[in-house]
């Protein structure tokens, strides 16, 4: 009989998990602490004022403690309905809404109501390695649309990978790792590409609260028949700093979301009720912290591009920037999956290689480093220019 893999061991090891595993018996000095941009999570703790809500919620609100209903809380799911219709300038109803736990489960319950194993889904690269993650886990085939100089996936090229067995095309706008904003035209483009292929265009934007375009990226829900084709994936995470709370969500047809329903009931049963609590008090109460929020990050943004000439003078290159991220070509004559790891040792620097975002047959993520900045400052930055171009 074959010795047939379990269905995680079809995939690799988490890579932020292996990444702070190099940091192991490292000490760092006093004047040379550790530089972490390895992880795209807020490390300080949701505002005060949310904080309170929270803890009066758990303390004074009994159902927060009980199981509720699977696609989430009915207020929260109108609001959200809400909010992004009146953003994005289409029709979005409470039918079209799920709430999940995190929007890692928002992609895994999209791809479980769409795929059956031997399905594929496309992905452009660098990709998002928990959704290839997934997709392995899941017996479906990411396959990679290779993106161009600036990280942009051209839609000519996906529509020469469609076959039969395609169920959906995979953007992440902001973009995860390359830092990319995917222009409107784009993403118009692989929408068009995904309705006349019979397949799902599947749309995460986790970073769109920290976009450098003021107003909406782009204008697919107001096209009336959004939801034949679109699945749209969110995260309050980001926003209002609630990582361990894990609150995503997932917008899409109301006969998608009842095979969502199933996946949701089985894996988690409900999204975490004071999870849930804290991301509707944030959209009624912090858009103006949100808004300060956005401002900071495009601030380290801006320092990422004003100080990398440092860097472009040893002959690195910015391939990409946006939300939380910089994607970096670098000149070293070392593979970037070695030189991440000596990174640590040598100048104090946790970083992500290029190799954790790519199959293993593509070269050019040996020379490639996703650097993680929304932790770190504009001085912090000048630091980590310091230290990178010691290398």
């Amino acid at each position: 009989m074959a010795n047939l893999l379990s269905r995680t061991a079809t995939t690799f090891a988490p890579p932020v998990m292996e990444a702070r595993r190099w940091l192991e018996g490292v000490t760092f000095p006093d004047d040379r602490p550790l530089i972490n941009v390895s992880q795209a999570a807020p490390v300080d703790p949701p505002p005060p004022a949310l904080r309170q809500a929270m803890a009066d919620a758990a303390v004074n609100n009994d159902a927060a403690h009980l199981y509720g209903p699977v696609l989430g809380l009915p207020d929260l799911r109108e609001t959200l309905a809400a909010k992004t219709s009146l953003f994005y300038g289409g029709t979005v109803g409470t039918g079209h809404v799920a709430i999940t736990s995190g929007c890692n489960q928002a992609f895994a319950a999209a791809i479980a109501s769409l795929c059956s194993e031997g399905d594929n889904v496309l992905l452009p690269t660098p990709w998002y390695f928990n959704h290839k993650m997934w997709l392995d886990m899941a017996g479906v085939t990411a396959v990679p649309i290779k993106t161009d100089a600036g990280l942009l996936p051209d839609p000519e090229k996906a529509k020469a990978l469609i076959t039969p067995r395609t169920k959906a095309i995979a953007l992440v706008s902001p973009n995860n790792p390359g830092g990319v904003e995917y222009p409107k035209d784009v993403l118009t483009a692989f929408r068009d590409l995904c309705r006349a292929a019979g397949i799902k265009l599947i749309l995460d934007e986790t970073y769109r609260d920290f976009h450098s375009q003021t107003g909406a990226p782009h204008d697919l829900f107001a096209d009336p028949d959004w939801d034949d084709t679109l699945i749209h994936l969110y995260s309050f995470s980001k926003a209002y700093r609630l990582t361990g709370h894990r609150v995503g969500a997932l917008i899409a047809a109301p006969a998608c979301l009842a095979e969502v329903e199933k996946f949701l009931d089985t894996v988690a049963i409900c999204p975490g009720q004071l999870g849930q609590i804290a991301a509707l008090w944030g959209m009624h109460h912090l858009d103006a912290w949100l808004a300060g929020e956005r401002l900071e990050i495009l601030n380290r943004r801006a320092a990422i591009e004003a100080g990398f000439p440092k860097l472009a003078a040893k002959g690195w290159k910015l391939m990409g920037v946006g939300a939380y991220f910089a994607y970096m070509q670098h000149p070293i004559d070392m593979a970037s999956d070695v030189l991440a790891q000596k990174m640590v040792t040598d100048v104090g620097v946790l970083c992500l290689p290029g190799t954790m975002f790519h199959p293993s047959d593509h070269p050019e993520a040996a020379h490639q480093l996703r650097i993680a900045f929304a932790n770190i400052d504009s001085d912090g930055i000048n630091t980590l220019y310091d230290r990178l171009a010691m290398i």
